[in-house]
């Protein structure tokens, strides 16, 4: 059963939040940012071919043309595989743990898994970021050597950035697995 709707981000960029229950104990969350738009990209493009065309004319050194040729696509292959990030997504298995994974514009897909023994609990939680609040969602991690203590706070769609209202709904879709998972060692 999969389940869209439509939010937007902090910078009001529109994002989807694509809601997957696999099972009961199982569910998957897909932060959707826009696609690359192809006329900004040539918009940018365009505007460095143009400097270098001005540039050349005043220089008459074809190096110019060819290095900004070089740069712009040197530039292009970097922002596609290690900047734009298209989609990232969180799938939470109560049983086994959380993995947070990254879908960048060029397929490239970077993936985490943090074992649920390690996680002590989800939350939203606030920061002061250019004279504005803003909410992220985060896993807290359990102290090893203190039981009621946090090692690391992991932050989640970092990249997306969703407002608030989007957030609440990953959060209770995260808290309803938590809870599960600290029932059932009760019940059996």
């Amino acid at each position: 059963m999969a389940e869209e709707r439509r939010f937007r981000s902090v910078s009001g960029v529109p994002i989807a939040l694509r809601r997957r229950q696999h099972s009961a104990s199982c569910r998957e969350l897909a932060v959707r940012g826009p696609r690359l738009q192809l006329r900004s990209l040539s918009a940018a493009t365009s505007a460095v071919w143009l400097a270098a065309y001005g540039l050349f004319a005043i220089s008459e050194n074809s190096m110019v043309l060819s290095a900004a040729i070089f740069i712009t696509l040197i530039g292009l292959i970097i922002y596609l595989h290690f900047v734009k990030i298209d989609q990232e997504s969180l799938l939470v298995i109560g049983s086994l743990g959380i993995q947070v994974t990254s879908s960048y514009a060029s397929g490239k897909e970077s993936t985490t898994f943090i074992e649920m023994g390690q996680v002590k609990d989800v939350v939203i939680n606030e920061a002061i970021h250019m004279q504005k609040v803003i909410y992220y969602l985060c896993i807290l991690l359990r102290d090893p050597e203190d039981p009621q203590g946090v090692s690391e706070v992991v932050p989640l769609f970092q990249s997306s950035k969703p407002r608030l209202d989007c957030l609440i709904e990953v959060y209770k879709s995260c808290q309803e697995i938590l809870e599960q998972r600290k029932t059932a060692p009760q019940s059996s």
